[in-house]
């Protein structure tokens, strides 16, 4: 093998040890945690999707009546 190969290889291998050596570190959340983050996450998309729906409504309402006044 040539010297640059081993050098590759001696990277990849010391890259692997790193990532194992920070995935001991993470604190993974527990069921419930999970649980009531997709509930907030599913909450807020519904709120949103409501707001946004809203100022469409609005903003087609408002098109129709300009466009209503000036026909």
């Amino acid at each position: 093998m040539a010297k640059s190969e081993k050098k590759f290889f001696t990277r990849i291998s010391d890259w692997f040890r790193g990532m194992k050596s920070e995935l001991k570190k993470v604190v993974w959340p527990t069921a419930k945690q999970t649980t009531n983050n997709t509930l907030v996450v599913l909450a807020v998309c519904a709120a949103s999707a409501v707001v946004l729906g809203g100022f469409d409504w609005v903003a087609s309402e408002l098109v129709n009546v300009l466009i209503n006044l000036f026909s």
